[in-house]
């Protein structure tokens, strides 16, 4: 637009240029024709017909009008010459078209005020534009005119007498921009379909639905065929990487376990063959057996976390039934509620399927259950409400816990956060909590395309709210 505008300000100057030139020649032209004028016999048009012939030969249509004084009253005209010279038999449809296009009617107002007119008409079939010139001639008492007619589109390629727009290159313009525009949506568009397809297979990478070099397939662009074969490489590492965690924590956990099983078995008859009067040896082996515990379910703890991790990066994401699972992890805990004396009261919705991978849904379900049952004291009640609608899933455990400190409570999913006290040993280590779970929970959680949030509860206690999108949904 802004290029539009520059050059049609430069053509409008141009046709003011050549519009002036044409006037200056028209001008030029009866200046030359006066002194042949002052003797000129009207009766005797042969003459001036050679000599307007003199000026035409670039294609201008001239003609000559006479006005005797007379006449002038009467606003009468006579038509004397022309060049091209037109035939007698002519004359009179020459006449009515001057008459038709309003040229009569203007030359006796150019006679009268002695000043040149100009008017612009197209042809009777409306293709071709004309540009009239009427220049008065003073000769004694009479006046003649010069009609100076010139068509248009002669005059140096420029839009005289219609809209800029209308002229052959901007409308050539006009076209190149727009196959220009139509090829650069069909560009975008197809970029845009084929990053709409990246999405997909990602979502389906993700949900473990689909094979390799699953990017590559997809896309139909062949300038983003690179980025398709870096996509599908970056695939392949991370579950080769998935791989190799999962096989680590397995040796490792195996490493740890089985020195550590030994211990515990080489306890047995140390215990035996303590004394029942020596506490002192009693006590150092119940620390020892408590920290082999303790180291036990580290090492259980670490190996969960490792393939945990492993899920993440590959695992497929089957449908799931929550109100099963939730179902399991309930009575996995009833036993220890029953020892703590707490309440657990479950509102589930039946068969509310999401698409995930189980054993990233049990981690979410044991450490928020653990973590509500750990902070819920003697003969206080837990609530587990599982609801579904058509696009989400919820989950919100209850206790009436202690809560936790408003002022800490958007930490309370960040790594190593823990408002438990230290270890009753006074070792100024954290206990058997290190302030992973909920951070795991939130890790699988948000993996799984959900939502979690904590809030303190009015009458007392947390709540926590998992969000997670129903299978078929994204």
């Amino acid at each position: 637009m802004v290029l539009y505008f520059q050059f049609e300000s430069a053509d409008r100057q141009m046709r003011e240029l050549v519009t002036r030139a044409i006037q200056d020649r028209s001008g030029l032209i009866a200046d030359a024709l006066r002194p042949a004028l002052k003797d000129a016999d009207t009766a005797a048009p042969l003459a001036l017909n050679k000599e307007l012939a003199r000026y035409s030969s670039d294609g201008t249509v001239l003609k000559l009008m006479f006005q005797p004084a007379a006449e002038r009253a009467a606003g009468r005209f006579y038509f004397v010459a022309s060049a091209p010279q037109i035939r007698s038999d002519a004359v009179a449809a020459e006449l009515d078209e001057l008459d038709h296009r309003g040229i009569l009617q203007r030359l006796s107002q150019a006679c009268m005020w002695d000043a040149t007119d100009e008017i612009r008409y197209r042809q009777a079939d409306g293709t071709v534009e004309l540009l009239t010139s009427i220049i008065p001639i003073r000769v004694r008492d009479s006046c003649w005119v010069l009609t100076s007619t010139h068509v248009t589109s002669e005059f140096l390629n420029t839009s005289i007498g219609r809209p800029y727009w209308e002229t052959r290159e901007i409308r050539v313009a006009a076209i190149i921009y727009l196959v220009g525009a139509v090829l650069a949506f069909l560009v975008a568009f197809s970029i845009r379909l084929s990053l709409r397809r990246f999405r997909t297979v990602a979502n389906e990478i993700s949900q473990g639905r689909i094979g390799d070099h699953a990017f590559a397939r997809r896309n139909v662009v062949p300038e983003l065929s690179s980025v398709a074969g870096d996509f599908d490489k970056l695939v392949h590492d991370l579950r080769r990487v998935s791989r190799q965690i999962r096989q680590s924590a397995e040796d490792n956990a195996h490493s740890f376990k089985t020195p550590l099983a030994a211990i515990q078995s080489a306890l047995q008859p140390v215990r035996r063959a303590i004394p029942e009067n020596d506490p002192r040896a009693r006590r150092a082996i119940e620390i020892v057996d408590s920290s082999l515990t303790r180291l036990l379910a580290l090492v259980n703890a670490a190996q969960h976390y490792d393939i945990s991790t492993a899920e993440m990066l590959e695992a497929p994401r089957l449908p799931i039934d929550v109100t099963e699972v939730v179902g399991e992890a309930v009575r996995h805990f009833r036993e220890i509620l029953a020892s703590r004396d707490i309440r657990l009261i479950r509102r589930l919705d039946d068969g509310v399927v999401v698409r995930a991978g189980r054993g990233m849904l049990e981690l979410v379900l044991q450490n928020v259950l653990e973590n509500a049952t750990s902070f819920s004291p003697p003969g206080s009640t837990i609530v587990v409400t599982l609801t579904a609608n058509e696009e989400t899933a919820e989950l919100q455990i209850d206790d009436e816990g202690p809560g936790i400190d408003p002022a800490k409570i958007d930490h309370v999913f960040e790594r190593y956060f823990s408002s438990r006290p230290r270890d009753a040993e006074g070792s100024g280590e954290p206990g058997e909590h290190s302030g992973l779970g909920l951070w795991m929970v939130r890790r699988n959680v948000e993996a799984l395309g959900g939502q979690v949030s904590a809030s303190n509860r009015i009458g007392g206690g947390l709540s926590v709210v998992i969000v997670l999108p129903r299978s078929g949904h994204r």
